[in-house]
C-alpha cells in the first residue's frame, strides 16, 4: 500500500530519519520544517538541515511560521497525508493536523519517555548527570509528548559525551527505530502502550540562565553543565565584567585529589593556577580544570594557550 507520508523536522537530529524513509522507498510527498533563520555574525539567511536534505531529495518543502494557522493546515491537507512522521520539528501540532492522517502522527523523541518530555531532552539528560538515555517512537497527542509509546531503545551516555555527540548517536538510533516500525505503521498494525504519568518529567527549553556557571556547585555538576551545552551555546562565567565562555573542561573523576583544590581553600570561582593543563578554578567541593575557553570578542581557544597570555591571573575570582 503506497501511503502518502509527510515528514516534519528541523535540526540535524531529524535528517537520518528522513534519509532512511527515502532510502527505503517510502512515498514521502512533502516535508515541513521551520522557516529559514539568520545565522552567524553576518546574519545570513540559512535553511534548516531538514530543508537542505529535502531539497537534495527533490522533495517539496513547506515552512510555516505557525502550523496551527488555518491557512497552514489547509496547505498541509493538499498533500493528503496518510501518515505524518515528526522528529524535532519545533512546533506543537494542532488537533486539525493530528486528526488528518488515517495512520496517525508519530514522533521520534530523544528520550526514554515519559522522562524528559519537551524541547531539550538530550541537553538536560547530560546536564542532570544521567548515564543512559534513548529514543522513543510514539503516537502524537494534544499534550506535550504525552502520546502512547510504540517502541523505545536505550543509548548509554559516557562521561566524555556532549550534547553534540549524543545528538548524533540518538538521531541514528531514532532512524533505526523508525525503520523497524515502518512496515507495521504502513499496515496499520502498530501496537502502543500509554505512558505512566507518575514517571513523567519535563525538559524545558534552555535559557540564558541555564548557561550561567555557579561556581558554588560541585565540580561534577559543572562538568555536566558544560558538556550539556556543547556545541550549541557553551557555558559562561563573568570575568572583568565581560562574558567568558567555557567550551570544555577536564573530567573531574579522572583527576587525582592532589591535582584539585580543597573545599574551603579559596572562594568558589577563584582561579587557582594556569598551566599546560588549562585553568584550574575553585568550585563548591574542589576544583575544575577548564580546557577550552572563549574570552569576549575572541575565538574559542585552548585554555592552556589563553593562560600563556598572562591576562588572567591566579587569585582572580570569576563570577
Amino acid at each position: 500500500m503506497d501511503l502518502n507520508i509527510v515528514f516534519m523536522g528541523t535540526p540535524e537530529f531529524a535528517v537520518p530519519s528522513l534519509d532512511m524513509l527515502i532510502a527505503e522507498g517510502y512515498n514521502v510527498v512533502g516535508v515541513v520544517t521551520q522557516p529559514d533563520k539568520p545565522q552567524g555574525r553576518k546574519k545570513v539567511l540559512t535553511p534548516t538541515p531538514v530543508k537542505a536534505a529535502a531539497e537534495r531529495h527533490g522533495l517539496p518543502v513547506f515552512q510555516p511560521v505557525k502550523l496551527r494557522d488555518p491557512e497552514s493546515v489547509a496547505r498541509l491537507a493538499k498533500w493528503k497525508p496518510d501518515l505524518i512522521v515528526t522528529a524535532a520539528f519545533g512546533q506543537i501540532l494542532p488537533k486539525a493536523v493530528l486528526d488528518m492522517p488515517v495512520r496517525g502522527c508519530v514522533n521520534v523523541h530523544g528520550s526514554l519517555l515519559p522522562k524528559y518530555r519537551g524541547g531539550a531532552p538530550i541537553q538536560r539528560s547530560i546536564i542532570n548527570g544521567e548515564s543512559v538515555t534513548g529514543v522513543t517512537l510514539m503516537f502524537m497527542a494534544e499534550g506535550l509528548d504525552t502520546g502512547d509509546m510504540i517502541s523505545r531503545v536505550e543509548v548509554p551516555i559516557t562521561d566524555e559525551d556532549t550534547s553534540g555527540t549524543m545528538f548524533v548517536k540518538l538521531s541514528d538510533a531514532g532512524s533505526k527505530l523508525l525503520q523497524a516500525e515502518m512496515p507495521r505503521l504502513i499496515a496499520g498494525e502498530t501496537t502502543a502502550v500509554p505512558q505512566d504519568e507518575a514517571e513523567a518529567s519535563y525538559a524545558r527549553n534552555l535559557t540564558r540562565e541555564d548557561e550561567k556557571i555557579d561556581w558554588n556547585r560541585t565540580s561534577r555538576e559543572l562538568y555536566n553543565q558544560i558538556r550539556g551545552l556543547v556545541p550549541f551555546s557553551g557555558a559562561f562565567t563573568m570575568w572583568d565584567e565581560q562574558v567568558f565562555k567555557v567550551w570544555a573542561a577536564a573530567n573531574p573523576n579522572q583527576i587525582g585529589a592532589s591535582e584539585t583544590g580543597a573545599k574551603g581553600q579559596a572562594e568558589p570561582g577563584t582561579v587557582l593556577q594556569l598551566n599546560a593543563s588549562g585553568i584550574e578554578v575553585q568550585t563548591g567541593d574542589g576544583s575544575l580544570w577548564l580546557t577550552e575557553v572563549q574570552p569576549a570578542g575572541k575565538k574559542a581557544m585552548k585554555a592552556a594557550d589563553f593562560g600563556r597570555g598572562g591576562t588572567l591571573k591566579p587569585g582572580t575570582v570569576l563570577r
